[in-house]
């Protein structure tokens, strides 16, 4: 657990201590609570912090129950990239093995992808099963929230009638570098998000742009099919792509790219292609 910036290892200061976020997110509001006061404790009688900018990271989330992401939820992304703006959400999935670390370098090859783009977005992790639920409930089952970079093959996406392949490469969905408990983000449509690309910022934008409300996407998933604890969704991105600049720029060899989300934090990817 992070505690400002320095962070305590649970399996020191716990017998039986959640072996991953997923766990955690099962053990329901008593496993949370019994991190908290674990935590306590240990801050108390002074146990060891480890300084955050030291550690190597992993994924935020290494066991979700799926990914689901949200496409064309701010006016400004769907008109650059001329993505109709439809009735219906846009949904797609994300596959496990694009998962990546804050801090990890992503590789792709140049003969398969050249035009590589850049999504800053929200990550949202459910935190109970969520099923029928109401808008005005929706926030109740969220678990936490994350920072996500949806990264994206354009030319796979609009050579493909399905967006699931062009943004699953290895590597190819950083989250992190940490989960922000539910009750540290008062309102998830009030957060700002950046985009730094090589030193120049391209996204910067409020999550209060989104077509779609956190509270809005919740629902509208639950209403077909039960969404499982620890299913993590990203909630879209908003304008400024790489894809739609004149001219156009996108992620190259040796480019890193960090997004950062108002009261969470920062995640930055290195880029190799080979």
């Amino acid at each position: 657990m992070v505690v400002a910036e320095a962070a305590l290892f649970l399996d020191e200061i716990m017998p039986e201590a959640p072996r991953d976020l997923q766990d955690l997110i099962e053990q329901g509001d008593a496993g949370l609570a019994a991190v908290r006061e674990a935590v306590d404790r240990g801050l108390a009688v002074g146990a060891e912090l480890s300084p955050v900018s030291e550690l190597r990271h992993s994924s935020a989330v290494l066991r979700p129950a799926q990914v689901i992401a949200i496409g064309a939820n701010y006016a400004a992304h769907a008109s650059e990239l001329k993505l109709r703006s439809e009735t219906a959400m846009t949904i797609f999935s994300l596959w496990p093995n694009s998962l990546a670390a804050h801090g990890a370098t992503t590789t792709w090859a140049g003969d398969l992808a050249t035009q590589v783009d850049y999504e800053a977005e929200l990550g949202v992790i459910i935190g109970k099963p969520a099923r029928g639920v109401h808008a005005r409930d929706a926030l109740d089952y969220v678990w936490g929230y994350t920072v996500v970079n949806d990264i994206t093959a354009r030319d796979i996406q609009f050579s493909e009638a399905q967006w699931s392949r062009c943004k699953s490469f290895d590597g190819f969905t950083p989250t992190g570098p940490v989960v922000v408990t539910a009750d540290e983000i008062p309102d998830p449509q009030d957060l700002w998000l950046t985009t730094n690309l090589d030193g120049r910022i391209l996204q910067d934008a409020s999550t209060n742009e989104m077509v779609r409300s956190v509270a809005d996407i919740i629902e509208y998933l639950s209403r077909s099919a039960t969404v499982p604890a620890g299913t993590l969704i990203s909630t879209g991105s908003p304008g400024g792509a790489g894809y739609s600049r004149n001219p156009q720029v996108f992620l190259r060899d040796g480019s890193t790219v960090t997004v950062t989300i108002e009261g969470i934090g920062s995640l930055t990817t290195h880029c190799r292609v080979i």
